[in-house]
């Protein structure tokens, strides 16, 4: 593939991102769109007994009926990386004083490392987005909205026991930037540097 190819997949990539700024946690989309992204706990429905599971169900259709705006629901898999943790369990192991602890480290870290080679080892997140459009460019309008509508829909899911919390603006950044550059993001993740660039890029824009 040519250095030209490369060049025009990675604008056309940031083009389809298209985000504009982000501010406490809310995304600025072109055309006075907003959006916030909530984490959501997961809820093992199989391990509940058939009562719970019915709960469930009629818990989350009302859920569902009771929504004040429309919403997305993310899930995203990923890849753990084991790398990182390997490398804590050595650093414990190198400053455990007791031998009998030392072997026990040594022992589980030879048991992941196993595991890794064998098979993949895969975490699930789950999220909800919500949208707010707006007719003029006015932020706080719209981080009200938006505001308002994340605390209906976080206590809707505490109905069903999940205790869902709001992504920052360095977290909402990084899901992108873990989406698009997974390799990339592994051994650079981002910083508050890159959202406020990204941030005095959207002003300078809106002002010209």
């Amino acid at each position: 593939m040519s250095i030209l190819q490369k060049s025009r997949m990675k604008a056309s990539a940031r083009q389809q991102i298209n985000i504009q700024g982000v501010r406490d946690g809310i995304l600025l989309l072109p055309r006075n769109r907003y959006r916030l992204v909530l984490e959501v706990p997961a809820v093992n429905f199989e391990l509940k007994s058939e009562d719970e599971q019915d709960a469930l169900i009629d818990t989350y259709e009302s859920f569902l009926n009771s929504l004040p705006c429309p919403l997305q629901i993310l899930v995203r898999i990923r890849e753990l990386d084991m790398d990182k943790y390997l490398a804590s369990l050595e650093d414990r192991r190198a400053s455990e004083a007791e031998a009998i602890y030392k072997e026990q480290i040594k022992h589980y870290s030879s048991f992941v490392e196993r595991l890794v080679a064998s098979k993949k080892i895969l975490s699930r997140q789950f999220y909800v987005v919500l949208q707010c459009e707006i007719n003029s460019n006015e932020f706080d309008a719209a981080k009200e909205q938006l505001t308002l509508n994340a605390d209906l829909v976080t206590k809707g899911l505490a109905r069903l026991g999940m205790r869902c919390r709001q992504l920052g603006s360095l977290e909402v950044l990084d899901l992108f930037h873990s989406f698009y550059n997974p390799s990339q993001a592994k051994v650079q993740p981002l910083s508050e540097h890159v959202v406020q660039l990204l941030n005095n890029e959207y002003v300078r824009k809106a002002e010209s």
